[in-house]
């Protein structure tokens, strides 16, 4: 019996399952492996660096929802500028991090000098655990944030190092807008943008 789809609010009780689902889903993601290259500590590491994300940079300033097997953060226009890390945060990555935490911060300061200025709908995460890809969890997800997003006549934005995720989201409209070469031999990244559906 495939375990649900429908998407869900996401709470604090949530913090675990979701940290696990992200730490699987991002395991092979370009970004995460060149941000902590030791295979053997980067599903351990990747737990700890999303459970900090969820729990103190986007479960009070964003729209989080998850399923069974996968999670999305959405971060509408309203919040994106309460929806960044404090010190405290900053700090606890940069531990998370180690020696990789410089190379880090040079990424998020090059995605942030690119980052579109009007007003969206920003996904700043969303990953499926991949024992359940093909049931349909990430494109559950998808669908909701874009639903909210069209909802408030907004486009919507992401960035993906992943080059076969691609396809998935321009299934759902986006397009490619920008081809960023990530600082430090880092990879690229694809800035994706769609605008809203106006049939809604």
């Amino acid at each position: 019996m495939p375990i649900t789809s429908t998407p869900k609010p996401a709470t604090i009780e949530d913090a675990s399952l979701i940290s696990r689902t992200l730490a699987r889903a991002f395991d092979d993601d370009p970004m995460m492996r060149w941000f902590f290259t030791a295979d053997a500590s980067r599903e351990a590491s990747l737990g700890r660096y999303f459970t900090t994300l969820f729990t103190r940079q986007y479960l009070h300033n964003a729209v989080c929802e998850r399923t069974e097997a996968a999670a999305a953060f959405w971060v509408p226009p309203e919040a994106q500028a309460k929806a960044v890390p404090d010190a405290g945060t900053i700090q606890e990555l940069q531990n998370i991090l180690g020696d990789r935490a410089p190379v880090f911060g040079a990424a998020v300061e090059a995605a942030a000098r690119h980052t579109p200025q009007e007003p969206h709908w920003y996904l700043a995460v969303i990953g499926a655990d991949p024992a359940a890809r093909g049931q349909g969890h990430g494109a559950a997800l998808l669908r909701s944030g874009l639903a909210k997003a069209d909802a408030a006549g907004l486009p919507a934005y992401l960035e993906s190092s992943k080059p076969s995720n691609l396809p998935f989201y321009e299934h759902f409209g986006f397009t490619v807008r920008a081809e960023l070469r990530l600082p430090d031999g880092g990879p690229i990244l694809w800035q994706m943008w769609r605008e809203p559906d106006q049939a809604r």
